[in-house]
């Protein structure tokens, strides 16, 4: 489950939603309302990429990767076929 790249990427979309979370409730000041049409941006993208976060980290637990118990290549016979 570690080196699942969904994990990789629900952490670092939860880690960066929650640092935008932080900062749109911090420093948000009059001026950067003004940009944006009176809409704090820093905390609807944290908030959004927070939960797409979560979905991937709850992806990873819901439907794990299965790994096969045998690989493909010991299945394979040793004698060669003998129809034409």
């Amino acid at each position: 489950m570690l080196f699942d790249i969904r994990t990789i990427v629900g952490t670092l979309l939860g880690s960066y939603g929650v640092v935008l979370i932080i900062t749109g409730l911090v420093s948000n000041t009059a001026a950067d309302q003004a940009k944006t049409g009176n809409i704090n941006v820093n905390l609807w993208a944290g908030i959004g990429m927070a939960v797409v976060g979560l979905l991937f980290i709850a992806w990873v637990i819901l439907r794990p990767i299965a790994v096969p118990e045998k690989s493909p290549a010991a299945e394979i016979d040793d004698k060669p076929s003998t129809t034409p």
